[in-house]
Parts: C-alpha cells; sequence; structure tokens
C-alpha cells in the first residue's frame, strides 16, 4: 500500500517593501522584537543584521515585475514602504515610477498570489497642507491644487489613487497610513531628518513663515503595526503628534542643542522670489543652489492636521516631542556631526 504524501504547511510571510529605510527599519525591529518569525524584505540591498535575525532578503526593485513576482509569493500581508525622496520637480519622473507604477505592479502581482492586506506608506502631505494654520483632518478634501506644484506630493497622492483601484475585492484591505515629518533615531539615509542636521550645522538661512508637524519614527512603525488588525479598508489615517510654527520648531532645537536659531524673518513673496533668484544664478553657474525654491514654497505652508482618527481607531499614541527632537539630534550629533561640535 503506498504511503500517503504528507504535505509540510508553509507559513504565509510578511513582505516589507523598503524597509532598510527609515521606517522600514523600525518596523522590522519591532516585529521580531515581539517574536514575529516569517518577515521578508525586500530593498536594493539588505543588511547584514536583518538576515542575521532571520529575515528572509528580496534584493530588487518594486519596479521589476520579475523581482515583484518573487516578492509576493507565499505573502499574506505587505507592508509598502518602497519609494523615493525629493524635494525637486526635475526627479518626479522617478518618483512617479516607483510611487506611481512600482505600487500599480505590486498590487496586480500581489492580487495574483492572493495577498489579502497591504498597509501603504504614504504623507499628511497628500491630505494636510494649507496657506493659512488651519488644522485639518481627514474628512476634508485633498488640496490637489496645492500638491500639484510639487512632484514628491503630487506622486503621493496618484500613489494613493493607483492602490484603491488596483486593491481592491475578493477581501482584501488595504490601509493607507499618512504619517509627517518622520523624526527620531536612526535615519542612516537622511531621508527625513535632513532638517535638523542642517539646523545643527547652521545651514538653514533665515527662519520661514509657515508651520509644520512632527511625528517620532518608533510610534509610526508601532501604528502601521497595529494597523494590519484594527486599519479599516480604503481609509486613510493621519499620523502626527505636534503642529508648530517653524519658529516654535527652531526655537525647541535651539533649546536642546544650544545652537542658535535662525533669526532672519521675511515676507514669503521675498522669501520665494529670492530664493528662485539665488537657485537661477547658480543653475547658471554650473552650481548647487544653497537655496531650494520648491523647499521654500513649501515652508511658507501650514502642515497641520488632527491624528484623532488614529488615535481612535488605531491606538496611536505619540510620545512627547521634546522626547523625539532630543534623541534626533542626540543620534545624529553621535553618529554624523561628533558629540559636542558646537
Amino acid at each position: 500500500m503506498a504511503k500517503k504524501k504528507v504535505l509540510a504547511k508553509v507559513e504565509k510571510k510578511v513582505l516589507i517593501t523598503g524597509g532598510t529605510g527609515f521606517l522600514g527599519t523600525h518596523i522590522v525591529r519591532q516585529l521580531i522584537d515581539s517574536g514575529v518569525k516569517n518577515l521578508r524584505v525586500m530593498a536594493s540591498s539588505v543588511p547584514e543584521w536583518m538576515s542575521d535575525s532571520g529575515v528572509e532578503p528580496i534584493e530588487g526593485s518594486v519596479t521589476d515585475r520579475d523581482d515583484v513576482a518573487d516578492a509576493v509569493r507565499n505573502v499574506s500581508a505587505i507592508f509598502h514602504l518602497a519609494g523615493k525622496v525629493s524635494r525637486d520637480n526635475n526627479d518626479a519622473a522617478a518618483m512617479n515610477k516607483v510611487h506611481v507604477e512600482g505600487t500599480r505592479v505590486l498590487c496586480e502581482a500581489a492580487k495574483e498570489a492572493g495577498v489579502q492586506t497591504m498597509i501603504l506608506a504614504s504623507s499628511s502631505g497628500t491630505i494636510a497642507v494649507s496657506e493659512d494654520d488651519e488644522i485639518l483632518d481627514e474628512t476634508y478634501p485633498q488640496p490637489v491644487d496645492i500638491i500639484s506644484q510639487w512632484a514628491y506630493y503630487a506622486s503621493k497622492y496618484y500613489q494613493e489613487r493607483t492602490a484603491l483601484e488596483n486593491f481592491d475585492g475578493d477581501g482584501r484591505k488595504l490601509v493607507i497610513l499618512n504619517p509627517t515629518l518622520l523624526l527620531g533615531p536612526e535615519d542612516e539615509r537622511l531621508s527625513s531628518t535632513q532638517i535638523v542636521l542642517d539646523f545643527l550645522a547652521r545651514k538653514i538661512p533665515y527662519c520661514p513663515g509657515g508651520g509644520l508637524s512632527i511625528v517620532d519614527v518608533r510610534d509610526t512603525a508601532t501604528a502601521f503595526i497595529t494597523a494590519l488588525d484594527k486599519g479599516e479598508h480604503q481609509e486613510n489615517y493621519l499620523l502626527g503628534s505636534a503642529n508648530m510654527t517653524f519658529a516654535e520648531f527652531f526655537g525647541r532645537l535651539e533649546r536642546l542643542s544650544g545652537v542658535s536659531a535662525p533669526m532672519i524673518k521675511m515676507p514669503k513673496r521675498i522669501a520665494v522670489g529670492g530664493s528662485s533668484i539665488i537657485e537661477s544664478v547658480f543653475k547658471n553657474w554650473g552650481k548647487a543652489s544653497p537655496v531650494a525654491t520648491k523647499e521654500v514654497e513649501q515652508a511658507e505652508h501650514f502642515w497641520y492636521f488632527d491624528s484623532t482618527k488614529a488615535k481612535d481607531a488605531l491606538g496611536f499614541e505619540p510620545r512627547d516631542p521634546q522626547e523625539t527632537l532630543n534623541d534626533t539630534i542626540g543620534y545624529l550629533r553621535e553618529n554624523l556631526l561628533g558629540e559636542g561640535i558646537f
């Protein structure tokens, strides 16, 4: 009598695209610390510590269909974090390729592979940006007229549209999380904490007239993990801990670091117009400009919002922003500047 073949049950994987970035690293660490074993990270290069911790590495790009097909095989859920951050509109094509085309490729492959859940990392800038200091939330219409000026935020807006159109049906769940400026330790690539480094290095020439929002990357990572179970299909969740003017933000950094905040202030029209002239001059000289017009435009807007929805639905609990700023300064000084350099 022939023996009956017993098929071993294969445990489903959790895929993290862009899992080696600032947010991705913290999500991976928190999952590992909580005892999760079935992790797979897709990135251009996966660090040794992740592999040593039992993470399955997939080296590749979300824009490559073969790479993506390998990455989504036997996956139950995806954290889609892969992206390109740039304030330069000349990078529009590259950002659209990753954010829009890459998301379409991933969604199509994920549906074919039977993936049921996707947590998409977007930006608060697709919802909460205005010309005054109004505090917005997820119920407000997306400010397409404003964000269409800036390639990064436009690409993130269309990334959300692409995911909503291509990952639906058959009980699938797509949750979109919209964190603001991520701060905290371990931003090795300076993808988000560059503004604090520039402040410490006294490279910020003036104090913009707008306002920003910040959030700790560690609290954001926790919210992403919680969203696997508690996030609702096709819902957006804004993640932030504090809204403040740039003057208030620089004032906090000054008190914590001992580095003087920029004192120069100027009207929005002069700030934007002046930066455009400076940028053009340096471009004609074939040199990098010390100021970027698009960054100045953004800094003259307000990025304020309310995170009540995420607090109620996901149990989002952001820590005191003072702790976040202090830890950011400490990490940058220790790893990039040298403690006590100023």
